[in-house]
Order: C-alpha cells, then structure tokens, then sequence
C-alpha cells in the first residue's frame, strides 16, 4: 500500500502564488471598480478593496507608487487601477498589487453623500448656532447601537472606567442593513420622549461605505438635528465622515472617543479637588494669618489700652456740636444780627460824619479859591476894569483917541475920554 504525501499549508500556499506570478494574464490586470474600504498607512500605502455589485477583490498600493496619485482616494470612488495578482503567503489571500490608479468619476454612494451633505447645509442643518451643548456631569447617558456589538462594550466599560457616577441605558438599535435607518429614527424619538438622558451616544465601530451608510441617510439626519438631547456622534474610524458626523452637537473620532467625550475624567476631577483644597487650605491659613494681626493690631489700639480717650474725644465731638447748633439756633442769630446792624449803623454814622467834614473842607478850599480868582477881590486893592461898550479893552489898539470909556472901581464906575495913547507900561 502507497502511503499518501500529505502538503503542508505553506507548501500549498507556495504553489498557488507560483501559479499566479507565472500566469501571463495575471501580470498585467487592468481592473474597474469601486473603492471600498480605503486606508491611508502613516508609511504612504494604500490599502483597500475594489468591488462591483457582485465580487469584491483587495488591493494595495506601495508608497513608491501612491506617491504618484494626484488625487485623494476616498470610498465610493470608481477607479482604473493597472497591477499584477499575486497571493499573501501569510494570509493565503490574494490581491492586486497596484502599480497605477486614475478616476473613473465617483459612485453612486458617493455622489448621493455629496448631494445630501449640499443639501443639509444649504437647509442649515450643520451650523454652529443650532449645535447643543454637552453637558460636562451627566447623570444618566443613553446609547443607541447595536446592543451585541463591541463598540456597546467599549463606551460602557469607558464610561465606568472614567466616571462611575454616570447610569447608562442602552438603547438597542440596528445599525447596518435596510432597517437601520428606521431603527436609528425610532430610538432617538424615543430617548426625546422619555427624557431619561443627559446625552445620546450614537454610533457603532468601523465598517465600509455600505455598512455605515445608514449615518448617512436624510431621516437619520433631521431626527439627529430635531432632538432636543445634545448628541454625540460615533460612527466608525477617525478617517470615517457621515452626515450624521456634521449634524451632530459633538463628533467623535469612534466611540470609545465618543464615550471619552460623554463625561469626565474621575482622575482628573480627583486631582483637580486635591488642587483646590491645597488651595482652600493655603488660602484659610493666610486668612486666618491676616485676622490674628488684626486682632493684635485691634488688642493694641488705644480703645482698649485706654477707653477713656474714646470718650474724651466723643465728648469733644458733643461740644462742638452744641457749638454749631448755638451759632444756629434763630434766637442767638437775631441777636447777632441786632448787633450787626448796630455796627453797621455806627459805622455808617461815622461814615457820612467824615464824608461831610470831607465835602465841607473842600467846599470851603473852592471858595478860597474862587475868591483869588474874583475880579472884585482883585478891585479892592486898587486895580481897574476899562471897558468900551461892555467890552473890556486888554490892549491900547482896542481904544481911539476921544472914544468913551468906562473905569469899573471898587465902589463904582468912572466915565472917561482917551485923550491920548502910548506904548509901554511907563
């Protein structure tokens, strides 16, 4: 009997991958299809899947030649990509190995993304003003994903882990296939209604285009934006963006993200008391500090030293207020003001007393004066006034020979004729 030679897997694996680098028409593969799947590596690979409505096929694009794509890959897009089939060893998988990608314009889920996300932000649906604000120490959380999944278990044991005092309800909903959006709909009208929560977490873990479509769908989007609880929304990857992301009061990267964001760290909040009551405790020390000095400083003020003093200057305070009120009482103002008025009368007396011997005085210097000045004064002494015609003559050319004239004396008047005239006083 022959004994049968059994393969090992990695033999096997080793002639599968020989057939296909040695088939002539697996080393140059010209492919259509759609990107699904797609991851940017940190080191410039691509990864990803290319599908159509039946089959789907992974790929890979090495740095060297991803370097070289001129636009941005995104899932939903259909592309020409040119490479070679191969198989994984590891994996026993086979793929394309890509050496040259161009556009061939988006897919339909794509471009419906597109569309819808114009849509709503036209309408306003994304806008800051509308967002609500998550509260910072929820008492109670809800979460809508699917209740079997890993991302439920990953936001409850985050939730315990950073802040136990909040209660979570789980509120289990589809997240995936043809139901998901009603589903999606239902919970959060339902979480309104109740109004047990502080804060919705909506989201579920990564997934393809397909899978996390129903983030996407438009009656998902208004019941996300008529809530009247503040949502979190954690969909997916952090490369992952659906409409329910934009809508949304918070977005979070996944949810376990979403769970982080929800509510805060214990840790932190224990370390943050600690701070504040060093705080309060150097502040009371220094407090307390500042009232013993002003109780010594009040203990050695001169009211307790001597107390008298206070009174003293009380007292001293009560006179001079009986002081200002006697100077103010009506009685004594009258009678300041009789005493006033009796000063002034004399003084006014005195006043037109002076200003008659002043007007007196120079009345009498005028009469002096005058009585220098009067011609009659002047007649008593000897002297004369000639006139012609009333006319007083002050010169020898005012006169003629054998005119009529009259000398005014002291105690009268002489009439005279010129009999003749000369120059000179002599």
């Amino acid at each position: 009997m022959v004994e049968k030679a059994y393969l090992s897997v990695t033999a096997l694996t080793k002639y599968i991958k020989y057939k296909f680098d040695n088939d002539a028409h697996l080393k140059n593969v010209l492919l259509k299809g759609e990107i699904s799947n797609f991851k940017h590596h940190s080191r410039g690979h691509f990864y990803f899947t290319i599908k159509d409505n039946k089959s789907q096929i992974s790929a890979i694009m090495f740095a060297s030649n991803s370097n070289k794509v001129k636009f941005t890959p995104v899932d939903g897009m259909s592309v020409l990509v040119e490479g070679y089939i191969s198989v994984f060893e590891s994996s026993g998988n086979y793929q394309i190995y890509v050496h040259k990608m161009s556009e061939d314009g988006l897919g339909n889920l794509y471009l419906a993304y597109e569309q819808l996300k114009k849509k709503l932000s036209n309408e306003g649906l994304f806008s800051e003003e509308h967002k609500l604000t998550i509260p910072r120490f929820p008492k109670t959380i809800a979460v809508l994903t699917s209740p079997t999944g890993a991302a439920v278990q990953d936001v409850i044991n985050i939730v315990n882990r950073r802040y136990p005092l909040a209660k979570i309800i789980v509120y289990p909903t589809l997240v995936q296939g043809e139901y998901a959006k009603d589903s999606i709909v239902k919970q959060l009208e339902k979480a309104n209604k109740q109004k047990l929560v502080d804060v919705i977490i909506l989201g579920r873990g990564g997934g393809s285009i397909e899978d996390l479509w129903p983030f996407n769908e438009e009656e998902v989007a208004y019941a996300i934006y008529n809530s009247k609880i503040p949502i979190i929304s954690s969909v997916g990857h952090e490369t992952d963006f659906t409409i329910s992301d934009f809508v949304a009061d918070l977005r979070a990267p996944t949810p376990s993200g979403g769970a982080e964001l929800s509510v805060p760290n214990q840790i932190e909040l224990l370390n943050y008391l600690d701070r504040m009551n060093n705080q309060n405790r150097v502040s009371l020390n220094q407090l307390m500090k500042h009232k013993i000095e002003v109780l010594k400083r009040v203990e050695s003020s001169y009211v307790f030293k001597d107390p008298l003093r206070v009174t003293l200057n009380k007292s001293k305070r009560l006179d001079h207020a009986i002081g200002l009120l006697e100077l103010l009482n009506p009685i004594n103002r009258l009678k300041q003001s009789e005493l006033d008025l009796e000063r002034t009368t004399k003084g006014l007396y005195i006043y037109f007393e002076r200003y008659l011997a002043k007007k007196e005085n120079s009345y009498l210097l005028s009469i002096n004066k005058l009585e220098l000045l009067n011609p009659l004064s002047i007649m008593k002494k000897g002297y004369s006034v000639l006139k012609k015609n009333d006319v007083v003559i002050k010169s020898i050319d005012d006169v003629n020979i054998d005119d009529n004239v009259d000398i005014l004396v002291n105690d009268g008047v002489l009439c005279a004729n010129i009999i003749s005239k000369r120059k000179g006083v002599k």
